[in-house]
């Protein structure tokens, strides 16, 4: 389990790039690239880093369920992801 620190961090960090979005698109396409390092940092989308939306843990990402494959097996088991079962042979 993460710092609730680091989850807020990550969190302020995808707000972040979704407020400036169009607008580092825009200086992009214009070719602006003093206007795009008076932006703030955390605005770039490199910054951003896959965490689990549950736990915070930034390894053993699955990126089609946006959990860490701790959670997604707790939560496979316990029947609450739909279409995902226990494969047994």
């Amino acid at each position: 389990m993460a710092k609730e620190s680091v989850k807020a961090r990550q969190r302020k960090r995808e707000r972040i790039v979704a407020l400036f979005a169009a607008k580092r698109e825009a200086l992009k396409q214009a070719g602006d690239f003093a206007g795009l390092q008076k932006l703030p940092r955390n605005a770039s989308p490199v910054r951003l880093k896959n965490r689990c939306k549950l736990t915070g843990r930034p390894k053993g990402y699955m990126k089609d369920f946006g959990i860490c494959r701790n959670q997604f097996r707790e939560l496979a088991l316990m029947g609450k992801i739909p279409g995902v079962t226990k494969s047994s042979w």
